[in-house]
């Protein structure tokens, strides 16, 4: 189901909108696999015993169909999001819940992938983020690392926008917002928004001269 548009802002736009990847099935499918070639195995046998199996046998295999038909419609309702202003992760079939982390406080993006997830194209995220938050999770992610390379174009673009708004408004047109614009966290060091420069240094955003603009800036020279 697409994000609603009605809940974006004015000039945001959605650029990734994804349930969860197929593996999110993965446990009540391979129940349902076992419990089906016991059901067969028992059948083939005979006797009182194996008649009570495979009564046994069948109660688990309509509990395996109610647990896949309960995941599928969880899972229709499990929206990651991110947008050119914030990731956003929304879930629950009658009552929702979720957190948004605007690009602004994003200080890392990681993934990881197990050898079974790197064969079928999943994995797991974790951004940290400045304020209460801290780490926030996400797993049976499609394609995490072309969502992570996504995420950090977002934050470039955004960092960008903010540059080019500071000279509409007639202030000193520069390729980077002040700190105070663009990693106003609440909660960020010194040290946590030099750690930032220095990665969008790292990255080619800003050039050393302007790493060393912004550090003089930040304290206070």
């Amino acid at each position: 189901m697409p994000y609603p548009p009605d809940l974006l802002n004015s000039h945001e736009r959605v650029v990734v909108d994804m349930n969860p990847h197929w593996l999110y099935f993965l446990e009540p499918i391979l129940t349902g696999v076992v419990a089906l070639v016991l059901l067969v195995l028992f059948l083939s046998g005979d006797g009182g015993v194996a008649d009570a199996f495979a009564k046994i046998l069948a109660v688990v295999a309509i509990i395996v169909i109610l647990w896949g038909v309960v995941r599928f419609v969880k899972w229709r309702t499990v929206d990651f999001v991110v947008t050119s202003d914030r990731v956003i992760f929304r879930e629950g079939v009658f009552a929702k819940h979720g957190i948004e982390i605007p690009l602004g406080r994003v200080n890392n993006v990681n993934f990881s992938q197990g050898i079974l997830e790197r064969i079928v194209g999943a994995g797991n995220l974790m951004i940290e983020s400045g304020g209460e938050d801290g780490q926030s999770h996400f797993t049976d992610i499609r394609r995490p690392q072309d969502v992570q390379r996504t995420i950090h174009e977002m934050i470039d673009q955004s960092l960008r926008r903010s540059s080019g708004a500071m000279g509409r408004e007639g202030a000193p047109a520069s390729p980077l917002p002040p700190p105070s614009a663009a990693f106003s966290s609440g909660s960020m060091s010194v040290a946590d928004e030099l750690a930032k420069l220095q990665d969008l240094v790292d990255r080619g955003t800003i050039t050393p001269q302007q790493f060393e603009a912004q550090k003089q800036r930040l304290l206070g020279g």
